[in-house]
């Protein structure tokens, strides 16, 4: 069983930037990807972006260009940085490890971003 938990998020202005950090309680090596996902009331939850184990990424193309996923498997730590932020970003942010068969889910926190 692995515990997430999720920091960095908050109250920004449109252009601003954030930097979400997804601490797990285990090791993360071996999950075979880690990703962000966000929510919005009234919308279905969707991917942001996501990260293999070698290291490849994938965006949403909502967010190409601006936002840059990482993960520390020293540090057991998923990181997203969020440049150049517009009202549309204003979500729950939700980290996510996956390794056959198994699904992990943090609680997600929360970014607002104003206009």
């Amino acid at each position: 069983q692995v515990q997430l938990v999720e920091s960095g998020g908050g109250l920004v202005q449109a252009g601003g930037s954030l930097t979400l950090s997804c601490a797990a309680s285990g090791s993360i090596r071996s999950m075979d990807v880690m990703g962000w996902y966000r929510q919005a009331p009234g919308k279905l939850r969707e991917r942001v972006a996501n990260v293999d184990s070698a290291g490849s990424a994938r965006y949403a193309d909502s967010v190409k260009g601006r936002f840059t996923i990482s993960r520390d498997n020293a540090r057991n730590t998923l990181i997203l940085q969020m440049n150049n932020l517009k009202p549309e970003d204003t979500a729950l942010y939700i980290c996510n490890a996956y390794k056959v068969p198994y699904d992990y889910w943090g609680q997600g926190t929360q970014v607002t971003v104003s206009s």
